[in-house]
């Protein structure tokens, strides 16, 4: 069982930058794929960004900007959003699913309860 918890959503300006956390406890955490997925309100949740070991995979609406990293003795996972821009806007939430890295949120078996972030223009 791995139990997540996201911190560091806010409001910010376009161009700013946020740094999201995924705290998550159980004893595997370096076997598990971490992501990051967003969800605007009206649309359906989207992929951003997600790790296994040192691979990383990003949509292509994020790429350049965002940068996702995880530190497994910390049980951690991070994703750096720079240059943010009000399309950013959504609920982020981090999830986990043992060895293989997906861009499917239906295939990812643990989830945080999301945190805010809203760009304003």
């Amino acid at each position: 069982q791995v139990r997540l918890v996201e911190s560091g959503g806010g409001s910010v300006q376009a161009g700013d930058s946020l740094r999201l956390s995924c705290a998550a406890s159980g004893r595997t955490f370096s076997d598990y794929v971490m992501a990051w997925f967003r969800q605007a309100p009206g649309k359906e949740r989207e992929f951003v960004a997600a790790i296994r070991w040192s691979s990383t995979y990003y949509a292509d609406s994020v790429k350049g900007r965002f940068t996702i990293s995880r530190d497994n003795a910390k049980k951690t996972a991070h994703l750096q959003m720079n240059s943010l821009k009000p399309e950013d806007t959504a609920v982020y939430y981090c999830a986990a699913r043992p060895n293989i890295a997906s861009m499917a949120s239906n295939v990812y078996n643990y989830w945080g309860q999301g945190t805010q972030v809203t760009v304003s223009s």
